[in-house]
């Protein structure tokens, strides 16, 4: 198919959590896959929040502009209690976050704390990405569709069981879709074509799709430029 556009993914990994790559490394890697822009969104607590912000801000100062495509300064806010989250979320956008993801209920990762998915949805204007999030209710999807909070199909083994569900959750609400990684190496990425298969998988049709893997995250990724 060949009106799928170039490949943004907002939910990647580095040494800085628990990847593989430097920063640097990984922006080529994505590059050479043919991406247009990633997301560096490592996960963070209150161990480590304020020096990966620090460091990320620090790598696209000093090497931003020679990168071979356009990368985002992010964050996962990952198990971190859910009346916590609104805390990490404003001092992350202060930090410089462009991009805030929270770490979803997922299907797999039983430890999350309950409620995460609905206090993150409730953070209009600060949360971004809900990922892998798991068996959604009815209410946390309304939620998502109001706040404008996307929710993630997940190309990860394991995360990916919940596809079906949240597309499914998705059309019936009208909430909006992305289609990422959850990258760790060079392997994790994937292609347009790809992510298009992921998303049909889950359940969607055609141009549902589409919109899924091309318009979502251009979409996602203008609203970027007024943080900047």
């Amino acid at each position: 198919m060949d009106n799928l556009g170039q490949r943004i993914d907002f939910h990647t990994h580095t040494v800085f959590s628990d990847g593989n790559l430097l920063p640097a490394a990984l922006a080529y890697e994505a590059a050479f896959a043919g991406h247009a822009a990633i997301a560096i969104t490592d996960h963070v607590d209150g161990s480590n929040f304020a020096q990966t912000l620090t460091a990320l801000n620090q790598f696209i100062q000093e090497q931003g502009e020679s990168l071979p495509l356009k990368v985002l300064i992010g964050v996962e806010l990952s198990y971190i209690a859910p009346k916590l989250l609104e805390r990490y979320a404003i001092k992350a956008r202060e930090m410089g976050a462009q991009i805030i993801i929270v770490h979803g209920e997922s299907p797999v990762e039983s430890a999350v704390p309950a409620g995460t998915n609905r206090a993150a949805l409730q953070l209009k204007d600060l949360v971004d990405i809900l990922a892998h999030p798991g068996w959604i209710t009815e209410e946390e999807t309304i939620l998502a569709k109001v706040n404008g909070i996307y929710l993630e199909l997940s190309a990860k083994k394991g995360h990916r069981k919940g596809n079906k569900h949240v597309a499914k959750m998705a059309k019936q609400f009208g909430a909006k879709l992305l289609v990422n990684t959850d990258t760790h190496s060079e392997k994790d990425l994937i292609t347009q074509e790809e992510a298009y298969l992921i998303a049909g998988n889950a359940g969607l049709k055609e141009a549902a799709a589409i919109q899924v893997v091309r318009d979502n995250p251009a979409e996602l990724l203008k609203r970027t430029e007024k943080i900047e």
